[in-house]
């Protein structure tokens, strides 16, 4: 599915690896995120969250910081996994920052059991905010 040589199964792992290093003293939800880029680097990133909740931040955005200020623009895909049984979907704020950078991003969804689903950032938000008056 990747065209480059990191694999689903590598990125799910990495992924993985993020969301064992997440900062969840309130919720206890652990999430992390691995963003692949289209030169093939790899940005991971974990949930980190705050006493002031407004200020916490999920780990797709992490990823997706660390990977926009290294001036990385052109994604690959997004796998994300929070280490339950269910698949792992962005809240409506990543959704939003990823179409930012393009609808065509894969975003893998996994669960526990590495088993997972694939949808597009243009089919998990579908009409994002573009600050144009139509």
């Amino acid at each position: 599915m990747l065209n480059l040589e990191f694999s689903v199964a590598q990125l799910i792992r990495a992924a993985a690896a993020a969301r064992e290093r997440a900062y969840a003293p309130y919720s206890g939800f652990q999430v992390g995120a691995a963003l692949l880029t289209r030169q093939g680097h790899c940005y991971t990133g974990c949930n980190v969250e705050n006493v002031s909740y407004g200020l916490s931040c999920c780990a797709e955005r992490v990823a997706l910081f660390k990977a926009v200020s290294e001036g990385e623009r052109d994604f690959e895909a997004l796998a994300v996994t929070c280490g339950t049984e269910d698949y792992c979907a962005p809240c409506g704020a990543c959704r939003q920052a990823l179409a930012e950078f393009g609808p065509e991003t894969k975003v893998i969804m996994a669960n526990c059991r590495g088993e997972y689903r694939v949808q597009t950032v243009g089919q998990l938000m579908p009409a994002p905010f573009g600050g144009k008056c139509e």
